[in-house]
């Protein structure tokens, strides 16, 4: 049913904006720390690890679906909320933190195209390599 997938994403998002809070306190930086983040990570692990045990029902994965395509809208309004500016005016660490994400997720896009390409390599065992494609000796000006 959908109303499954909903209340997955549900505690993930509990648990994810609980232990944002906890970030926030323990970094104390009165905010939340990252919560909808970790909410998604743990959706998407959880969902994975129900699906790889086949204990999501098609109808479950659509209220997942759901959810996931108004994400980005749902964190852009989210980070509208934030205070920039106070977090600007506090120091370089919040710049200095902005530019370490963007960078490493630029590095790691090789990374997990790599990872994506060995998968499809796998996934066709008996496959055959394409065969190199003949090119004549001569070009045509030597003629």
């Amino acid at each position: 049913m959908i109303i499954y997938g909903v209340a997955l994403l549900s505690i993930c998002t509990l648990v994810g904006l609980f232990v944002g809070d906890l970030l926030g306190v323990l970094l104390g930086v009165p905010s939340n720390v990252g919560g909808v983040g970790i909410a998604m990570i743990l959706l998407i692990f959880g969902g994975s690890y129900l699906s790889k045990r086949g204990l999501l029902a098609g109808k479950t994965e659509q209220g997942i679906e759901f959810w996931s395509a108004i994400y980005i809208p749902i964190v852009v309004a989210m980070a509208a909320q934030q205070n920039v500016l106070g977090a600007l005016s506090s120091g370089p660490v919040a710049i200095l933190a902005g530019l370490a994400a963007v960078t490493l997720s630029f590095a790691l896009v090789p990374v997990l195209d790599r990872l994506g390409r060995k998968d499809e390599v796998a996934a066709e065992p008996g496959a055959k390599p394409a065969a190199p494609v003949a090119t004549p000796a001569t070009s045509s000006a030597q003629r």
